[in-house]
Order: C-alpha cells, then sequence, then structure tokens
C-alpha cells in the first residue's frame, strides 16, 4: 500500500464544509480536478466546487477501501460516497462506487474520479429515475 495514497486518502476523508482550508494541503495551487459532471482549474476552483457540494447536500463521506500505485506519483483510490440530499430518494441516504485517478509530486496537481453519474443522481430524479430504471431494465 502507497502511503501517500493512504494518506490522502485518510485527509480527503475528513472533509467537511467546516474545513475546506485543508485543500491547500492535498492540492497543487494549479490542480486539474476533473469528475464525469465537472472540470475545475486551479485551487481557488476547487475550493468553490467543494464549498458548493457540501453545501448541497445533508451529509457526504468517503470510505475508501482501495490504494493502488501504478507508477511514481501516480495511482487510484477506490472509493464508496455515501451522500444525502434532501431532494433525492426521499432524503434517503445514496451509495456510489468509484474511484479516483492521482498524479502527484508533494501535493496532487491532477484528480480525475470516475463514477456512475446516474447511480449518483439521474437515478434518483423523480421523473427521469423511473426512465432509466425503464431503460435498465430493458437493456439488461
Amino acid at each position: 500500500m502507497n502511503l501517500f495514497l493512504q494518506d490522502f486518502a485518510e485527509r480527503f476523508a475528513t472533509l467537511n464544509r467546516d474545513n475546506l482550508e485543508l485543500l491547500g494541503e492535498l492540492y497543487s495551487d494549479d490542480v486539474l480536478f476533473r469528475d464525469p459532471l465537472h472540470e475545475v482549474r486551479g485551487l481557488p476552483a476547487v475550493h468553490r466546487y467543494f464549498s458548493e457540494l457540501y453545501a448541497n447536500v445533508e451529509a457526504l463521506r468517503f470510505e475508501f477501501h482501495g490504494f493502488d500505485q501504478v507508477a511514481e506519483g501516480e495511482g487510484y483510490l477506490r472509493w464508496i460516497m455515501r451522500y444525502r440530499h434532501p431532494r433525492l430518494r426521499g432524503g434517503a441516504e445514496i451509495a456510489v462506487e468509484g474511484c479516483s485517478h492521482l498524479l502527484w509530486h508533494e501535493r496532487v496537481y491532477q484528480h480525475r474520479d470516475y463514477f456512475d453519474a446516474g447511480a449518483l443522481l439521474y437515478e434518483h430524479l423523480p421523473l427521469l429515475g423511473n426512465v432509466i430504471a425503464w431503460l435498465k431494465r430493458r437493456l439488461a
């Protein structure tokens, strides 16, 4: 297990709406952060992204269960994100599996998340969720 990845995951898991200043300890000033729904560049933009993320949910936490270094300064974290949003699934907890590809020197300068955007959001919207569930059944 890579110590950088382990440390990053432990520190990332402590993030919440009240301690986002810790992002500067995890990410470089010129960080590129991407996921299936967003792309943000620079530490101030990443800070805004996480600030908006935490402002829109009632609860959010990450459980990390995989730490795979593939080269010097490059690795993957596997995780489960658990969150509750008042307008999704009646406020019940939603769990989404994903992984993060990280590039780093002393801090992470590139972070790309991979996850099913439907499982994160679209499947839990009142009308669209029914359509997606129907499509999944038809394709299965």
